[in-house]
């Protein structure tokens, strides 16, 4: 399909394009760069909404319910469920649309599972790209639900605009709620399955820690919401504290320079991975393997050897 054809089919909202272009972005070659520069002019319309935490927290299940309650309010939601990459395939694992089927059929929804392919993260930096072209696509909020891998699960805060840890009152203990380094990045906190023993426990802990934390009268304190996402209790707060926070950051011009950030964050990113390719090409690679008898014999430390391949580098560019 030429490319003018494809990108105005993804502005009509057609699902299929949408699909195949994802899947450009997936792969990450030529392709994928020319077509996310083409379509990121009609980009950043989308609100982007962050989902992490522990596995087991129910991330999956209020993902759901809030698309369910942002589709009464007639907004087209897409969700990049990104899950753990299978050794086989080096695709997605877990497939969370499984667990979204009722969600699934509407139109107005459009779920891709994509995998974490190494990403430390939680969030493969592909996801980012996904979304742009949901963004290009119309949809009005961008779901990212990631896959829950503690404490390393920190680079959702470049891809969301609001970012909620979902918490369970099992991970309520004050250390180890500080541990996972989840406390940093959450606007906001929802203590799912708060009808369990030690919900209060775990709801007094982290309002503690939060306390703690250095703070102003104008800075963004985040509140913990309890919730029951099966029974749907407390999904209506989560879409309440999204907008308030949303609101928070344009009157206080937060919004822009936090997406200046990313921007920033994510241009280095690239940059950083284009050299990288660059750097370890076929003579880059000979140049290390031919240099690495030197630092087992003792003649040349590591560091030498990566400063030559570095000076030969400079000259091919």
């Amino acid at each position: 399909m030429p490319e003018n054809i494809l990108i105005n089919k993804i502005s009509a909202g057609d699902r299929r394009s949408i699909a195949r272009s994802i899947s450009v972005v997936e792969s990450g070659n030529d392709n994928s760069t020319k077509l996310i520069k083409e379509i990121f002019s009609k980009t950043g319309n989308a609100y982007r909404i962050g989902i992490t935490g522990p596995p087991g927290a129910g991330k999956s299940t209020i993902t759901n319910q809030l698309t369910k309650l942002f589709r009464k309010q007639n907004k087209k939601v897409g969700i990049i469920a990104v899950d753990p990459t299978s050794p086989f395939t080096g695709g997605a694992l877990l497939g969370d649309r499984v667990r979204m089927n009722d969600i699934g059929m509407d139109k107005g929804v459009f779920i891709r599972s994509m995998a974490t392919r190494g990403s430390l993260g939680g969030l493969s930096k592909k996801a980012i790209d996904a979304a742009d072209v949901l963004d290009a696509a119309g949809f009005d909020i961008i779901i990212f639900e990631t896959v829950g891998v503690g404490q390393s699960e920190l680079d959702i805060v470049q891809a969301a605009d609001t970012t909620i840890v979902v918490l369970v009152p099992e991970s309520g203990d004050s250390v180890q709620a500080m541990k996972a380094g989840l406390m940093e990045i959450a606007d906001f906190f929802v203590l799912n399955k708060s009808d369990r023993p030690g919900s209060q426990q775990a709801y007094t802990a982290l309002q503690t820690i939060l306390m703690i934390k250095d703070h102003d009268d104008n800075s963004w304190l985040p509140k913990i919401i309890k919730a029951v996402a099966t029974e749907n209790k407390g999904i209506d707060e989560t879409v309440d504290e999204i907008e308030r926070h949303r609101n928070f950051m344009n009157y206080n011009n937060l919004f822009m320079a936090k997406r200046e950030k990313q921007a920033k964050v994510r241009i280095k990113e690239i940059v950083e991975h284009k050299l990288k390719d660059k750097l370890w090409s076929e003579t880059g690679e000979n140049s290390l393997n031919l240099s690495l008898k030197k630092v087992i014999l003792g003649n040349f430390s590591p560091y030498h050897i990566a400063e030559e391949i570095i000076k030969e580098f400079k000259n091919r560019i």
